[in-house]
């Protein structure tokens, strides 16, 4: 096994075995998903948590400014400029006359530039690969990093290597968290596989051939979690889960061949590990992020009560069933661009961004998102072995979003 970047045997160098006083965090892309999540765990334990800044992409003002007065925040980003005015009227709205409102950063350096600002842990909640810079920009300054931007890792791989210090990294995805715990159990040696769960999304048990007529609204009714629209799409292609195995090899150290996806609709297995000695362990729980989101921020220690336990009084039943890799194909494709490393990870991440946007807006046909992502992936070939640089990243994901859109035009008007 390589070097892992997620290792729940260490703890961060200094922190107290109880917790002494708040912890200073700052939530980034706090009106998402997870970020909303973690404003909840956050104020139902106040003496635990203390949240110095929020950041958002600028699109919902009114909840971030709210979240800023209700968390009493010092400073509040947004990464569109054109929103500084309308922020400052929405928190002078939500403070009241007399009372400062935050500090305000904008554009599209803020959120890296409040991730490197005074703080113990940043939870990075950005969706998309606009997560990599604050991520980058957190590690630098020696924060803890609370990492449910799987993308930072997807296109950014070696750069997080490289700077990331052991035990600096704890992720936030319920399935690396589930990994990240169920670790704990063994030595590093001692693992055999990492087996990741899938939920399957809301096409489980549809053959390749009955995909080929879902509509947005149908790839947007996810069976069991509740996401954004982009994630919810990918974990409808299973791109979602590909993406999760770049990751888990990226954390952990193992092997793409010691990494298993397995389909479990009820979402109530999180991932498990397989051990040299045959055991596997199982982290479960009801299917809420608070639970990895409270880890996430809280780690060394546990947050009591921070998501719902099941009802050990009620009968019910737990199925496993294999991956089909013919009608969803992003998680072999993930496989190999994995293993090719480089930036291709990058142009698969980037042009999916752009082919789930093609499909939500009618361009593309619910299969043509994968075929359009193999074959941008295809032609950008095998990197060069030389060490990957951020603005080799960026380049590849400028060229992958080009690329995908024109193949995706090419295929509208085809059909048109």
């Amino acid at each position: 096994m390589t070097e892992s970047l997620a290792d729940p045997h260490l703890r961060p160098a200094g922190s107290p075995s109880v917790p002494e006083g708040p912890r200073d965090i700052v939530i980034l892309g706090s009106t998402g998903s997870i970020g909303t999540q973690a404003v909840d765990v956050v104020l139902s334990n106040p003496g635990r948590f203390r949240v110095t800044g929020l950041s958002a992409a600028g699109g919902r003002l009114e909840l971030l400014a709210g979240q800023a007065h209700r968390l009493q925040v010092r400073t509040v980003a947004v990464a569109r400029e054109d929103t500084v005015g309308l922020l400052r009227q929405a928190l002078r709205a939500e403070y009241g006359p007399g009372e400062p409102i935050p500090e305000v950063l904008a554009g599209p350096d803020a959120a890296s530039e409040l991730a490197a600002g005074e703080c113990h842990t940043v939870l990075n909640g950005i969706t998309g690969s606009i997560g990599l810079a604050p991520t980058l920009a957190a590690l630098r300054a020696g924060r803890m990093l609370a990492l449910a931007n799987k993308e930072s890792l997807i296109v950014g791989g070696p750069l997080v290597r490289e700077l990331a210090a052991p035990g600096q990294i704890v992720p936030v995805d319920s399935e690396h968290s589930a990994l990240f715990q169920a670790l704990m159990s063994g030595r590093r040696a001692e693992v055999r596989k990492l087996l990741i769960t899938a939920s399957g999304g809301p096409f489980r048990g549809r053959g390749k051939d009955a995909l080929a007529d879902v509509t947005p609204k149908e790839a947007l009714a996810h069976p069991t979690w509740d996401m954004g629209p982009v994630i919810t799409v990918n974990s409808a292609t299973l791109v979602n889960k590909g993406l999760e195995v770049i990751e888990a090899h990226l954390l952990y150290g193992v092997s793409f061949d010691r990494v298993e996806v397995v389909v479990h609709p009820q979402s109530a297995v999180h991932s498990m590990v397989e051990f040299t000695d045959g055991s596997t362990l199982a982290q479960c729980g009801p299917p809420d992020m608070r639970l990895p989101i409270a880890l996430g921020i809280g780690w060394p220690e546990r947050v009591p009560d921070a998501g719902p336990v099941f009802d050990w009084s009620r009968a019910m039943s737990w199925d496993f069933f294999p991956l089909d890799a013919e009608a969803f194909p992003a998680v072999p494709l993930a496989f190999q661009v994995g293993r090719t490393g480089g930036t291709a990870p990058a142009v698969y991440n980037a042009a999916n961004e752009e082919c789930v946007e093609a499909f939500l807006n009618g361009r593309l046909p619910f299969p043509g998102i994968v075929d359009t992502v193999a074959a941008v992936v295809e032609e950008h070939g095998t990197p060069p072995d030389a060490a990957l640089t951020l603005g080799d990243v960026l380049d590849a994901e400028t060229w992958a979003r080009e690329r995908a859109r024109e193949l995706a035009t090419a295929a509208a008007e085809a059909r048109a």
